[in-house]
């Protein structure tokens, strides 16, 4: 068993949830906090838990403080439906807490695009902290890119989550229109950004992937992704100078 909470959110996610929740059945308990899907999801999660809550939708981050909060164990692994716990760090979770002065652990995602492990362009550690006591660590509440926030000290696995991330262009595409905004929110908060953001914030973004970050090892991979991350960060950008 792994002695962990798991938390997942989803919104009509039946494509991705069962290879997430098959991952995480041997944890103590499974917790998951749909919004109120219209496809055949909770009913997926039932066959696994019976801790499936329904909550309309506030949000990424306030929704998945909700889970947390619903968790009964004293350690809380949030989960993504389009992730997997991989069977290495199923053991070196059990491993590290059964006995840590930690009060949070980051690990590595491993991330899969069209087809292929991506090994470079930033993608790879991508380091997150998911695992936390549940009474020391928070969501913070943002837009978007939420991140949990540890009163205390925090320690490093290795083996990976595996992430498989946008099932097609198109995908990142119809993702990356709802990101942006959310994005364009945030920007918005220290005020409206001027000319140089929308040129030069984008080129350094491709720049960064493909260059600095070796995203050319990639392959045609890479250069597709640094051009998307170049178009999404243009996009919210000029979102929240339109607004």
């Amino acid at each position: 068993m792994i002695p962990v909470s798991v938390v997942i959110v989803t919104k009509d996610e039946e494509a991705n949830i069962e290879d997430a929740l098959r991952s995480a059945a041997d944890a103590r308990e499974i917790v998951v906090v749909d919004a109120f899907s219209t496809d055949r999801t909770v009913e997926i999660c039932r066959k696994y838990t019976d801790r499936v809550f329904q909550n309309a939708w506030p949000g990424y981050a306030r929704q998945k403080q909700l889970a947390v909060d619903h968790a009964q164990g004293p350690w809380v692994l949030i989960l993504d439906a389009d992730e997997r716990i991989t069977p290495e760090l199923r053991e070196e979770m059990a491993r590290a807490l059964q006995n840590t002065d930690f009060d949070g652990f980051s690990m590595p995602r491993r991330n899969y695009f069209l087809g292929r492990w991506i090994r470079h362009s930033g993608w790879w550690p991508d380091r997150t902290l998911r695992l936390f006591r549940k009474d020391r660590g928070r969501l913070e509440d943002r837009d978007v890119h939420e991140k949990v926030v540890v009163s205390g000290r925090v320690g490093q696995l290795h083996a990976p989550l595996e992430h498989y991330t946008y099932r097609s262009i198109s995908d990142y595409i119809r993702k990356m229109e709802v990101y942006s905004s959310l994005a364009a929110k945030e920007i918005r908060k220290k005020g409206r950004p001027g000319i140089s953001s929308l040129i030069v914030r984008p080129f350094f973004t491709f720049l960064k992937m493909y260059v600095i970050r070796l995203g050319f090892l990639d392959g045609l991979h890479g250069l597709v992704l640094a051009i998307l991350y170049g178009y999404y960060t243009f996009l919210k950008y000029a979102k929240a100078w339109e607004e």
